[in-house]
């Protein structure tokens, strides 16, 4: 079963969803894939998990980097996860490009090579934005592409960070690959 809370955050509404593991979903409202993977039947509840997800979110919200990671239950494929664990890895106020997550990728499965559009699509479908910072990923050129709940709020994600956006620039045509 999954339960749902909510969360007013200053960038926008927030959905949170969670099962007994953990945490399985952050949406900003109306992002591309709102909601995506969350049960037909679900329940609104107060979990410890939201307490904990709410607690951890004050703080990043304060501008300040939280130092414990809230209950998670991340799912997807093998391919997806591997690309996740990645975002998980990049540090608070940093960028990185979908470029070297390939690269990344490719190097710990022993690959020649890893397409960035692949890793893009991983990027674009993790279900627990913020937490697992996918607002962090950039074009190789700078371009602040890919974020499904709008470059404004990527913008003022990384913002909030104090990430350097000195070479960071917003696409004329934007793209929106993040889920959240």
């Amino acid at each position: 079963m999954q339960y749902t809370n909510h969360y007013e955050s200053p960038v926008g509404n927030i959905l949170l969803a969670a099962d007994q593991v953990g945490l399985t979903g952050l949406w900003f409202e109306g992002a591309k894939y709102y909601a995506n993977h969350l049960a037909p039947e679900h329940e609104e509840k107060n979990l410890p998990v939201f307490e904990d997800v709410k607690r951890w979110l004050a703080i990043y919200f304060s501008g300040q980097e939280p130092d414990f990671t809230p209950p998670l239950h991340v799912i997807g494929s093998s391919f997806q996860l591997a690309v996740w664990e990645i975002l998980r890895e990049i540090p608070y106020g940093k960028t990185i490009t979908y470029k070297d997550i390939a690269k990344t990728i490719a190097s710990r499965q022993g690959l020649p090579r890893m397409s960035a559009q692949a890793v893009g699509g991983a990027v674009g479908h993790n279900e627990i934005s913020i937490i697992i910072p996918c607002h962090r990923v950039v074009g190789t050129n700078g371009s602040l592409t890919g974020y499904a709940g709008g470059i404004d709020k990527k913008i003022k994600l990384l913002n909030l960070e104090k990430a350097d956006m000195s070479r960071l620039f917003v696409p004329e045509k934007g793209t929106a690959v993040c889920a959240k």
